[in-house]
């Protein structure tokens, strides 16, 4: 039986805190007044008859029973927003055929948990799931081959086409651990020209007029994280493509970029003539997977991309 007192908007509250450090700033993620937060706090402290935090210190530091206790509440309410997930299952019987395309920074922890919620959904309907490029997802959506496609945004105005925001993701530096000037003693590892991300990332420093010799060009991101895991280069990516490269993780280290704030944004895509409530339920769904298998546990990691990396919508 859970004992008196601890309750789901407690443990909210208590995780809001912890990743901020201000009543301020958790009243604002929870949506109650500040007074509300702290007697939330208080509330769940009793319960627990311990403290959580150090009242005295500002920002607010847990103690070393809200380390623990932490662990444990972060857990629960990942399960938690799964579950709401997967329960909130769309009716999608009444479709014939559902054809949809994602680009593959999410082959790790999005896609599959997506295509079993969607198969879950589709009872008696022909489904297809794919990843590509996306320039080839925007291609195969022009042409009709698919309905809906997940993808980075182009920046180029798209006819035709509905867009539903799903999250930010902005552009960072990737360096060797321990490599302190990296990049003025180790060369820039780039894209292959032919992907978006590079495209993005060379317009970016076009604009800020920086110039980089041109040594590398590699087309798949797990051999560029690589690489730069070897001490053999630095990289731009974005967080998405960070957490993705988490077996490299022991040789790479994430900072903001270096040369002014940039960002992608991963988008649904839809034609006009099937902008119907499906799109909205798919990405409404989509967002709230982003949410729990990918942005929150990259800001637990990366806290410093907090105001940076967010869920739209």
């Amino acid at each position: 039986m859970v004992m008196k007192g601890l309750t789901l908007r407690g443990l909210e509250v208590f995780e809001a805190l912890a990743r901020t450090g201000s009543v301020a700033q958790a009243a604002e993620i929870t949506g109650l007044s500040q007074p509300s937060v702290s007697q939330q706090l208080r509330n769940l402290e009793n319960a627990l008859g311990t403290e959580l935090v150090d009242h005295g210190r500002r920002p607010m530091r847990l103690t070393q029973a809200g380390r623990s206790f932490l662990t444990r509440t972060e857990a629960i309410l990942a399960e938690l927003q799964m579950a709401q997930s997967e329960l909130t299952v769309m009716d999608l019987g009444h479709l014939t055929t559902l054809s949809i395309g994602l680009i593959d920074d999410f082959d790790n922890d999005l896609t599959p948990r997506l295509a079993t919620l969607l198969a879950d959904s589709l009872t008696r309907s022909k489904f297809k799931l794919i990843t590509l490029p996306s320039l080839d997802l925007f291609a195969d959506l022009e042409a009709q081959r698919l309905h809906m496609a997940v993808s980075a945004h182009s920046g180029e105005v798209l006819e035709g086409v509905v867009e539903y925001p799903l999250v930010q993701d902005p552009f960072i530096l990737v360096t060797p651990k321990g490599a302190a000037n990296a990049m003025q003693d180790l060369p820039f590892l780039r894209y292959a020209r032919e992907q978006l991300i590079s495209r993005q990332i060379e317009a970016h420093m076009s604009r800020q007029q920086l110039e980089f010799e041109e040594r590398f060009e590699i087309g798949s991101h797990l051999a560029l994280m690589a690489m730069v895991a070897r001490g053999l280069g630095w990289a731009i990516t974005t967080p998405l493509g960070y957490m993705r490269a988490a077996r490299f993780h022991d040789g790479l280290e994430a900072h903001p970029a270096p040369f002014g704030e940039f960002a992608r944004m991963i988008s649904l895509f839809t034609r006009t003539d099937w902008s119907d409530q499906v799109p909205q339920e798919v990405a409404g769904m989509m967002r709230r997977l982003m949410r729990t298998q990918i942005v929150d546990p990259t800001l637990e990691q990366l806290p410093w991309l907090s105001d940076r990396l967010k869920v739209m919508g």
